[in-house]
């Protein structure tokens, strides 16, 4: 294996609960970077009802890596009000620029300010910290990359701290976009509850002990139904017009007046639903296909330096989830934070409807992951023991 094709080479695991193991993730390799990024007060664009906002900018980050990189597989891992990745050495100089190009769109565009920044490997080494990687294949066509180790969220903490920043480049073209799309409804929750659980190893827990408690979690949420994927068979609604138009309209147009890109994307629109209600196939597009799909590349659960998960939840495997967190955290072991909501939403990113590449991000709708790494602050940033 060399060092470029560390990441392309790695064995694809096929179960999810095989990641709680830890001898599963594989170091990145030295010369490695890490690249974060994080919107600037994202809760308080949650408490002003922006989240889907907050989502789209944190999908974006991945679809210009993905663009710059033409297809080149590499780990990243969306977060909700941001997104990290990682890449080999020749990859720094696009990295920067693509990061640069952001941070000016995001502001430009949405009035957002995003943080980002671009770390070695061996300066979070250097820390006796790790950043490990493993392949989650969620079918033949498309993988997501889980974090272990510790590094990647330090390296977070430092990007928030101004260390390692990468500048803003207001010269910059705008970044590539292709396929990312916002254009779906929020789900609502079809057993009660859209529930964030964000939990992560407290300072000194071993990765032996936080794997056998992610497992225990994992098998409380094996009892839901399908495991508590929150997208429906029949794929998230679409009302029109889509609720994500301007959205949408804004990380396309390039540099087009944004009123011609609502209109083509308003037809665009309209010809996808009809496709989609019908259900019947249309040239290479088959819309029951697209949406098994669909579903089956959500990632509505990862490991980002501990477990994140999106659940369409029971009232009491909600309760029963959050007592085993407290007794995890009582014992030491865990920190959390979780956030109750009553939908789900999903940011996609299509290359190509007729191909089986396209992948979705899952979030809470009424702050997801935000709130509850929020309220995990809160909490235990305070001496605090519940969340």
């Amino acid at each position: 294996m060399t060092t470029d094709s560390f990441y392309a080479s790695l064995p694809r695991v096929r179960e999810f609960s095989v990641l709680s193991d830890p001898s599963v993730f594989a170091p990145l390799p030295g010369g490695w970077l890490l690249c974060c990024t994080d919107i600037v007060n994202s809760t308080g664009l949650v408490k002003a009802g922006r989240y889907k906002t907050v989502n789209m900018i944190g999908a974006a980050v991945i679809a210009a890596m993905r663009n710059a990189l033409g297809g080149e597989a590499f780990p990243y891992v969306f977060g909700g009000d941001g997104a990290s990745f990682a890449v080999p050495p020749r990859h720094q100089a696009t990295a920067q620029r693509v990061l640069g190009a952001l941070r000016s769109w995001t502001e430009d565009e949405y009035g957002i300010s995003l943080r980002a920044a671009v770390l070695p490997v061996s300066a979070i080494r250097a820390k006796g910290l790790e950043v490990q990687v493993a392949r989650y294949a969620v079918s033949d066509h498309a993988d997501f990359a889980m974090f272990n180790g510790g590094g990647l969220a330090w390296a977070e903490a430092q990007m928030k701290a101004g260390a390692f920043a990468v500048a803003p480049d207001p010269q910059a073209n705008p970044p590539d976009l292709a396929g990312l799309s916002c254009r779906w409804s929020n789900t609502p929750a079809r057993h009660g509850i859209i529930l964030s659980v964000v939990a992560q190893p407290a300072p000194g827990a071993s990765p032996q002990d936080f794997a056998r408690f992610a497992a225990e979690v994992l098998d409380l949420a094996a009892e839901l139904e399908d495991s508590g994927h929150p997208v429906p068979e029949a794929g998230p609604r679409l009302q029109f017009p889509p609720a994500g138009l301007t959205l949408e309209a804004k990380a396309s147009r390039g540099r087009l007046p944004l009123f011609l890109r609502q209109l083509y994307l308003l037809g665009h629109c309209a010809f996808a639903a009809l496709l989609l209600i019908s259900k019947r196939p249309a040239g290479a597009f088959d819309p029951v296909h697209y949406l098994s799909m669909l579903r089956a590349h959500s990632d509505f659960r990862k490991f980002d330096d501990g477990l994140k998960m999106t659940l369409d939840c029971t009232p009491g495997i909600s309760r029963r989830i959050r007592q085993h967190l407290q007794q995890a955290a009582d014992a030491g072991l865990v920190r959390f934070g979780l956030h109750e909501q009553d939908a789900a939403m999903v940011t996609c990113i299509v290359p190509s409807p007729v191909q089986d590449d396209h992948i979705h991000f899952v979030d809470g709708a009424a702050g997801g992951y935000t709130q509850a790494a929020a309220n995990l602050a809160a909490a235990f940033g305070s001496g605090k023991k519940t969340a």
